[in-house]
């Protein structure tokens, strides 16, 4: 096993220096992340999502246990951040703020790249996999909660076909079920844009950190983070063995469970004035403090 300084230069440091690039840039030139997201989100993810389904070793079956951690987890998280948010008392903006924090979470930005770190390629195969399925679920129940449960179903469908991803899913387990042998002119470029997906969102990352402000909330900024870094990935940890996860697909789901909340939650939170400042907040809080969570966690994974 590896020890603990050695862990966070081999696979958290390299994020950190990624990121701090964004965070540079966006606090010397004043770039708007907004433009640079869209072109990640409309271009880079979709064929990012694409060749990896195209060209993984992963068995179908083995996918949809992955997929089904992540909603399994999305569910037991948000019910539970529901519950809570009652017990609080919370008005309903409030609320829905909170259950976006807790439920919902980098597996892109940041998950992808310490999956990738941590686990190499395969790990980042099973990792994108995660990725997926809680992008998919950000942009439909996500908007939903967003809402403060006000939008209907249709509204929640609309924002999950907005989300270029979702076109790429059936393109690539067509090709991969027919075994399409795709020509090079074609797999090439969607291959070559694909593989900057990673690093363009980590520097989309630092990019939004340089924007973000601690929340005024300190008691639920507080119970935010618990349960982002510390109860989902204890709630990961029993149900891989449930859902018949083990070796590496085991080691990427626990640690995409770990990840800090979603970047993308702040973008639907201003959308929808869903207290956006609480949300950024928390996204910058649970992203400064993973390394202190992550770290101890790559160790009890045996990275």
């Amino acid at each position: 096993m590896s020890s603990l300084p050695s862990l966070f230069f081999d696979n958290l440091l390299p994020i950190i220096l990624i990121a701090a690039v964004g965070f540079i840039l966006q606090r010397t030139l004043g770039i708007d992340p907004r433009g640079f997201s869209r072109v990640i989100f409309y271009s880079f993810t979709p064929a990012f999502v694409f060749s990896i389904l195209v060209s993984t070793d992963i068995e179908t079956n083995e996918m949809l246990r992955m997929a089904g951690l992540s909603i399994v987890l999305s569910i037991i998280l948000g019910t539970l951040s529901f519950v809570i948010s009652r017990i609080l008392q919370l008005e309903p903006r409030s609320a829905s703020a909170f259950i976006l924090t807790v439920t919902f979470i980098n597996a892109g930005n940041y998950g992808l790249s310490l999956n990738a770190f941590a686990l190499g390629d395969v790990g980042l195969l099973w990792a994108s996999i995660f990725f997926i399925t809680s992008a998919m679920l950000l942009n439909s129940v996500g908007v939903y909660v967003a809402t403060v449960g006000h939008a209907s179903p249709k509204k929640a469908l609309i924002g999950l076909l907005k989300v270029p991803s979702v076109y790429a899913i059936p393109l690539a387990l067509l090709v991969r079920v027919n075994d399409v042998d795709l020509p090079l002119a074609i797999w090439r470029p969607i291959d070559l844009i694909g593989s900057a997906a990673v690093p363009t969102m980590l520097i989309l990352l630092g990019m939004q950190i340089a924007r973000a402000g601690l929340p005024k909330r300190k008691d639920l900024l507080i119970a935010s983070v618990g349960l982002r870094m510390l109860v989902s990935p204890l709630i990961a940890w029993f149900l891989v063995p449930i859902l018949g996860l083990s070796g590496v697909g085991r080691q990427a789901g626990i640690l995409q469970a770990a990840m800090p909340t979603a970047v993308l939650s702040t973008v639907i939170a201003t959308e929808y004035d869903v207290e956006p400042e609480f949300v950024t907040g928390v996204v910058l809080v649970t992203t400064l403090i993973s390394p202190l969570t992550l770290t101890p966690l790559l160790a009890l994974l045996g990275i």
